[in-house]
């Protein structure tokens, strides 16, 4: 029998290559439905990433919403952690993190209330596979158990999957925007 992490593996490992397929075919403005979004929470403040590999690429939105409030970007400080989030302006210094992930060059750490969050793959329930750390299933977790906390996945259409070999510790995304549509999920009880 196969266990779990095996399954992760394998689900993984085919979403990578229908996110390359996407990234490769990519069209302009993959960023625009994303701003629409982000639009609606002007000033609050929020935490995208900087794209790496072939993720779709926030950058465009978030530099949109650097002129209306705090954005800030997730910086790993070691495995088995949560995520902190580092203060991030339109041009600042920044230097290669962990993974290759661009952070900012001075930490100016803020707490978000809404994440914009990479993924592998998605589905249409709110499930995310992320890359197998668990960094942001425990940090939304943590922010959570704090107060609301809005988790956007940002994707290609092509990186949805119907078959998610999920957990109870996944935290679920309250939404995803892909380049294509927004897909809201029922708040979960």
């Amino acid at each position: 029998m196969t266990d779990l992490a095996d399954i992760k593996a394998t689900a993984r490992k085919a979403a990578f290559a229908r996110r390359a397929a996407a990234h490769a075919a990519r069209p302009p403005g993959e960023a625009g439905l994303l701003s629409s979004v982000l639009a609606g929470y002007r000033g609050v403040p929020l935490s995208a990433y900087m794209a790496i590999r072939s993720e779709i690429d926030p950058l465009p939105a978030m530099q949109e919403a650097a002129a209306h409030g705090p954005v800030c970007v997730p910086v790993i400080e070691a495995a088995g952690l949560p995520l902190k989030f580092s203060r991030w302006t339109p041009g600042s210094a920044l230097r290669e993190g962990p993974f290759g992930a661009m952070i900012p060059a001075v930490d100016d750490f803020i707490e978000p209330e809404i994440l914009i969050v990479p993924l592998v793959a998605f589905d249409r329930q709110g499930g995310r596979l992320g890359y197998g750390g668990g960094f942001y299933d425990r940090t939304l977790e943590l922010l959570r158990g704090r107060r609301p906390t809005l988790a956007i996945g940002f994707a290609y259409a092509a990186q949805e999957d119907a078959g998610l070999p999920l957990e109870p510790t996944d935290q679920p995304l309250d939404m995803v925007v892909t380049e294509t549509e927004v897909i809201e999920f029922a708040p979960r009880t």
